[in-house]
């Protein structure tokens, strides 16, 4: 490999940081992975440490560069991924936190959430936003820091405090912290906070005046791919060396734009901690009657921005590990495929993961988790399996409620992200949905459409097309269940979410 012909992507997502160094070709040349502390003071509440994921960074940025036996002089730029509306406030001086970030999954902000409501409806802010009202998004969770947090206020006022989701925290500290960063979001991890008119791409003074926060906060936003770099890394940073920072998406943008969905149409879904489902619409934003989010899905340089239709589900991935972590059923994530195929169905369970209420297309705040249709044939083969089939289930729900918004009827749908190694997973979901699931070479998409931002604005690559003749299927599963069945399962499903409703009064 020659000198500047690898990208380095700092995937940040919601349990774990990963470096991952491609080449000219996509391929991947170097990699690093670790995960960091999830942290939950008190039911619904869920936080990260900046401090931490910080250095986690670092340290995955030089085992990745090790891993690859490369210099960092010898990377040609970084991009930037990251889990969205994840929030934090830090001082612009010392770089300290204030406080841990609140993490997408935390519902603290319901009662906030639920008296905007009262006041203009839940959908007050979403003409201009595309987003509905809820715990989500990062808004909220701004004011509940100004609002709780000491100091945060008055650091604010002070012109002091900097407020991020985490693409900006880690470009600020990539590009000097204290000594100089950069403070900027890119159009798709701002059109996730609630504060940005999806149709300006700038921050809306009306909302930010309803809600108390200050507009000297807010980072700059700015296109995700940038020939103009935002900075560079720093001599004695983790690349020891300096490297151009110029693009940067949302984790679920990001995967899409690895995905190479670059028409409109063209539609991914992510298994990762969530499932996120987007589907390009195109220049123009397409609001949703059925419970979708309209967002940005990226903008290349100074040309326009493209739009999608996201539909967000929280657990998912995050389940499965559930089931490690809190019930001890399984060592790792792969065993839950293993004791799944123990039995043939799901013996008439079903598992309703509402851990933070139900996203999409429901968007219901008062939902709680719930296991249905047990009897004392179910066994731990039969819960896992429900674990598993709860994916695909809220999959089909958002993919029906997508098809009824853009009226595009999807003929295959792209996968990737962590879960999609689980191949009784992808042959349920194909079963359930009724059409083919198709697996690319690279899973990790979320890390390859940062390092295709990147490289598409240093010239890299030289367009999207050029991308597109990258992307390689590696594995697809064609739809095999009866369509009495598929339907029996859904009717089932379709009783378990009611069940799962009205538990938070």
């Amino acid at each position: 490999m020659t000198a500047q012909d690898c990208i380095a992507a700092i995937d940040q997502g919601t349990t774990s940081t990963r470096c991952m160094l491609f080449d000219r070709q996509g391929a991947v040349v170097g990699s690093a992975q670790l995960e960091h502390q999830q942290i939950y003071p008190r039911p619904g509440w869920v936080e990260h440490d900046p401090l931490e994921i910080w250095d986690r960074t670092q340290d995955v940025v030089c085992r990745a560069l090790a891993s690859a036996g490369l210099r960092g002089e010898q990377i040609a730029a970084v991009g930037v991924t990251n889990q969205r509306e994840t929030t934090l406030l830090w001082d612009r001086i010392t770089g300290t936190p204030f406080g841990n970030a609140l993490v997408w999954q935390d519902t603290r902000t319901a009662g906030m959430v639920a008296s905007l409501a009262q006041q203009g409806g839940q959908d007050r802010f979403r003409p201009l936003t595309g987003l509905p009202l809820s715990t989500y998004f990062s808004a909220c969770k701004i004011q509940w820091i100004l609002d709780n947090v000491q100091g945060a206020r008055q650091a604010a006022e002070q012109g002091r405090a900097l407020f991020g989701t985490i693409d900006s925290w880690l470009i600020w500290w990539l590009t000097g912290g204290p000594r100089g960063g950069r403070h900027v979001t890119d159009v798709t991890n701002a059109s996730r906070t609630q504060l940005m008119d999806l149709g300006r791409l700038a921050w809306d003074e009306s909302i930010l005046a309803t809600l108390g926060i200050p507009n000297a906060i807010l980072p700059q936003i700015v296109a995700s791919s940038d020939p103009e770099p935002w900075g560079y890394t720093l001599a004695d940073g983790p690349f020891r060396a300096a490297i151009p920072v110029c693009a940067a998406l949302g984790d679920q943008q990001a995967a899409l734009v690895g995905q190479s969905c670059f028409a409109p149409g063209e539609a991914k879904n992510t298994y990762g901690t969530g499932c996120f489902l987007l589907l390009n619409t195109g220049m123009q934003p397409i609001p949703s009657q059925r419970g979708l989010l309209t967002t940005v899905a990226y903008q290349l340089d100074s040309q326009p921005a493209v739009y999608a239709l996201e539909g967000s589900i929280a657990i998912t991935g995050a389940l499965v590990q559930w089931l490690r972590d809190n019930l001890g059923l399984i060592r790792n994530a792969a065993e839950v495929e293993t004791l799944a195929l123990t039995v043939e169905d799901n013996g008439g369970a079903y598992f309703v993961p509402a851990f933070s209420g139900l996203f999409a297309p429901h968007w219901r705040a008062d939902a709680r988790g719930t296991i249905v249709g047990l009897t004392r044939y179910v066994n731990k083969g039969h819960l896992a399996r429900a674990v598993l089939e709860a994916t695909a289930f809220q999959t089909f729900e958002v993919l029906e409620a997508m098809e009824q918004d853009s009226g595009v009827r999807l003929t295959s749908l792209k996968v990737d992200g962590g879960m999609v190694q689980n191949e009784l997973l992808m042959q349920f979901q194909a079963d359930i949905l009724g059409v083919p699931v198709v697996r690319p070479r690279i899973a990790e998409t979320t890390a390859l459409g940062a390092a295709y931002a990147a490289g598409l604005a240093i010239g890299l690559w030289q367009s999207t097309e050029e991308l597109r003749a990258q992307w390689i299927a590696e594995r697809e599963w064609a739809p095999a269940m009866p369509a009495e069945t598929r339907a029996s399962l859904l009717r089932g499903w379709r009783k378990a979410i009611q069940r799962s409703l009205e538990w938070v009064e």
